[in-house]
């Protein structure tokens, strides 16, 4: 066992003096941030950089926000596609795989292929009605499947014809590596577009969550941390990690309660055909509707209430926000080990003071999971709505088919009454 692990001991030792050294990002800070910060100490300096930036990223976030549901859409994309462009970067730079044919191309080729399928899964789901009407998109939902498949396959068979000797190791490397990247970025993307269809509360609670928490975490950590949280991180702070989840959680339940208050942000975003716009109009459900609860008695003896009144979204948002601030953490971690792997402090020098977009998003993408696998666990119910607009859809033999099957389920359970038996 001891010689086991010196060997295994030798062979992280060696694979890492094989990783090459990463050109280190060049600073990207605006000149007028630099002379304006000049007198100041380096960790000073990093602080107002950051927080101007924060505030910067912060407003356009708000604008984006008025300008609705497809907008933001865009903006996860955008968000996705740089965000696999910085992952892929790395394993360029770190495995000098510039010169493979094809596999440039192939990286980018996969991105759009993987992207073709889930986009195309969520206009079947959500625009049915609009599809049902234009006859050159029913063949490319009806056959979407295969169609993506044999996209996928065409590349596939690319990537193979590619490989070349002496270079079959690295070529695979960098095949697992594109589709791990894949995974991290589309799939996770695709779920936060899914949670936005929802309702954009679902959306801005868990976002809002994580960003809270990395800012309150940071200044906790600045002005009162001394105890080291993890090796991987050694600028985070115990003092950091619990100030941050506090901070947290109170800020998602008081933020929830103003979100619902709004149609805007609580109803599921549809799309109108006839309009052709998207559309945030309904009759609130019992989540977004003001109701009583009684206090449990270890708070009601310091509070000195019996009942207080609130949206129960907040008590979810409770839950969402604890994860924001106990697990979500965990992807900051799983990248700084990433980083540390491969010799580099940020993903790339996208935004100063930040590093690179996946910097700032990499706990969001564990936010997204948990948050779909929350409403699809404890939230979501059978949606009589989307289930009408695939009826629609169909033939009208079909629709007659659907009917009759109904019809006679409904008179053995006894639910319809005598007067429509006929």
């Amino acid at each position: 066992e001891v010689d086991l692990e010196e060997r295994l001991g030798e062979l992280d030792l060696r694979s890492d003096s094989d990783v090459p050294d990463v050109p280190p990002p060049t600073d990207s800070t605006p000149e007028i941030l630099k002379k304006a910060l000049s007198g100041l100490s380096a960790r000073w300096k990093n602080w107002w950089i950051r927080g101007i930036l924060s505030l910067a990223m912060i407003s356009v976030f708000f604008l984006i926000i008025y300008l609705g549901s497809f907008m933001l859409m865009l903006l996860v994309l955008s968000i996705q596609v740089k965000c696999y462009h910085e992952i892929i970067t790395i394993g360029y730079r770190v495995y000098h795989s510039y010169d493979l044919p094809w596999f440039r191309s192939l990286s980018w080729y996969f991105l759009l292929c993987v992207n073709y399928f889930f986009y195309g899964e969520t206009i079947a789901d959500y625009f049915a009605m609009f599809v049902q009407r234009r006859e050159q998109l029913q063949f490319l939902i009806r056959y979407h499947r295969f169609i993506s498949f044999a996209l996928y396959l065409t590349g596939f068979c690319m990537f193979v014809l590619s490989l070349v000797k002496k270079h079959y190791r690295l070529q695979f490397y960098m095949f697992a590596w594109t589709h791990v990247t894949l995974l991290i970025t589309v799939t996770q993307s695709h779920l936060v577009i899914q949670n936005l269809f929802e309702g954009m509360i679902w959306f801005l609670v868990p976002i809002s969550s994580v960003i809270c928490n990395d800012i309150t975490a940071y200044i906790f950590g600045f002005f009162f941390g001394r105890t080291p949280l993890i090796k991987l991180s050694p600028k985070k702070t115990w003092e950091g990690f619990i100030g941050g989840f506090f901070s947290t959680v109170v800020f998602g339940f008081i933020f929830s309660y103003f979100l619902a208050q709004h149609q805007y942000f609580v109803c599921p975003v549809e799309y109108d055909s006839e309009t052709n716009r998207f559309v945030t109009e309904c009759e609130p459900s019992e989540l977004f509707q003001m109701q009583k609860f009684s206090v449990p008695p270890l708070l009601e003896a310091v509070l000195g209430w019996e009942v207080v009144n609130m949206y129960p979204f907040q008590m979810h948002s409770i839950a969402l926000s604890t994860f924001a601030s106990l697990i979500g953490p965990f992807g900051g971690f799983f990248a700084s080990g990433f980083k540390r792997a491969f010799k580099i402090k940020d993903f790339a020098d996208t935004i100063p003071g930040h590093g690179g977009i996946m910097d700032r998003f990499d706990c969001q993408y564990l936010m997204a999971t948990f948050v779909h696998v929350y409403i699809t666990s404890f939230i979501r119910g059978p949606n009589p709505s989307k289930l009408l607009k695939q009826l629609l859809i169909l033939q009208p033999e079909q629709q007659l088919s659907v009917y009759k099957t109904l019809k006679s389920h409904l008179l053995e359970k006894g639910i319809l009454q005598p007067s429509l038996r006929g």
